[in-house]
C-alpha cells in the first residue's frame, strides 16, 4: 500500500489563544518529525483544547494516531473531519487517509469506499488508485479464505455426522445382535423344556426280592409241581384224562 498519510499544516496567527494553539502545533510538528508520535499527539490535543475547531490540530492528531498503529481511532477522527467544510484537496487527502486506516483494520469494503470518494475528487491521484486496487485484492483474498473456511467447516461437519451415523448404526447393530442372542437363548431354553416334557417317564423298577422270599417262592412252586405229578399218577391209575393248566 503506497504512502501512509498526507500532512496538512496551516499557519494561523489571529489572537493570543491562536498563538497558544500555534505553539502546541509547532511542538507537535517537531516531535512528529522525530518520530515521537505519542508526544506529538499530546501536543496536538493541547492545541485542540485551546481551539476546538482547529482543523490542523485535529488532522495532525489523526496522523499521530495512525503512526502509533491506532488505526481505528485514526479512522474515527478522519471520518469526523470529512464532515467539515473542506476544500477539495483537503477532502481528497482525508478520504485517502481514511481508506488507509480502514484497510489496516481489515475493513476492506469501507476502505474501498473511502478510496473511491477520494478519486471522485482527485481522479488522477496514482497512490489512491494503487491502494484501491490493493484493497480489492485483499478483499478477494479474504472472501476466498472465508469460502474455504466454510467449506472446511462443512466437510468437518459432514465427516462428524457420518462418523456419528456409523457409530449409531454400529450401536444399533450391536443392540439388535444382543436382542437376537437373547431371543435365541430363550428359544433354546423353551425347546429344552419341551424336549424334557416329551421324554418318557422312567419305568418303575421291579421291587427287589430278598433271598429268603425267593427261596420260599421256589419251594412253593416245587411243591405245586409235586402235587400235580402225584394227582396225574392217581388219575392215570383210574383211567381218567385230565387237562392240566399252569398257575404260573
Amino acid at each position: 500500500m503506497r504512502g501512509c498519510i498526507c500532512s496538512i499544516f496551516i499557519l494561523i496567527s489571529i489572537s493570543l489563544s491562536a498563538q497558544t494553539e500555534r505553539k502546541f502545533i509547532r511542538e507537535g510538528n517537531n516531535l512528529y518529525k522525530q518520530d515521537k508520535f505519542s508526544d506529538a499527539e499530546n501536543s496536538y490535543r493541547n492545541a485542540i483544547s485551546k481551539k476546538s475547531n482547529s482543523f490542523e490540530a485535529a488532522y495532525n492528531t489523526a496522523n499521530s494516531l495512525y503512526k502509533q498503529g491506532k488505526y481505528q481511532d485514526a479512522a474515527v477522527l478522519y471520518d469526523t473531519l470529512t464532515k467539515w467544510k473542506n476544500q477539495d484537496d483537503r477532502q481528497s487527502k482525508l478520504y485517502y487517509n481514511l481508506g488507509n486506516s480502514l484497510v489496516k483494520t481489515k475493513k476492506f469494503d469501507e476502505g474501498i469506499k473511502a478510496y473511491k470518494n477520494s478519486l471522485k475528487i482527485n481522479p488522477k491521484d496514482e497512490d489512491t488508485k494503487y491502494n484501491l486496487s490493493y484493497a480489492y485484492k485483499l478483499l478477494k483474498k479474504e472472501e476466498e479464505q472465508k469460502k474455504q473456511q466454510n467449506k472446511d467447516n462443512k466437510d468437518n461437519k459432514d465427516n462428524k455426522d457420518n462418523k456419528d451415523k456409523k457409530n449409531q448404526d454400529k450401536n444399533k447393530q450391536d443392540q439388535n445382535k444382543d436382542k437376537k442372542d437373547s431371543k435365541d437363548k430363550k428359544d433354546q431354553q423353551n425347546q429344552d423344556n419341551k424336549d424334557d416334557k416329551k421324554k418318557p417317564e422312567k419305568q418303575n423298577e421291579q421291587p427287589q426280592i430278598s433271598p429268603e422270599a425267593a427261596k420260599q417262592m421256589l419251594d412253593a412252586i416245587q411243591n405245586d409241581e409235586k402235587n400235580v405229578q402225584k394227582k396225574l399218577q392217581e388219575q392215570k391209575k383210574q383211567g381218567q384224562k385230565v387237562q392240566v393248566s399252569k398257575n404260573w
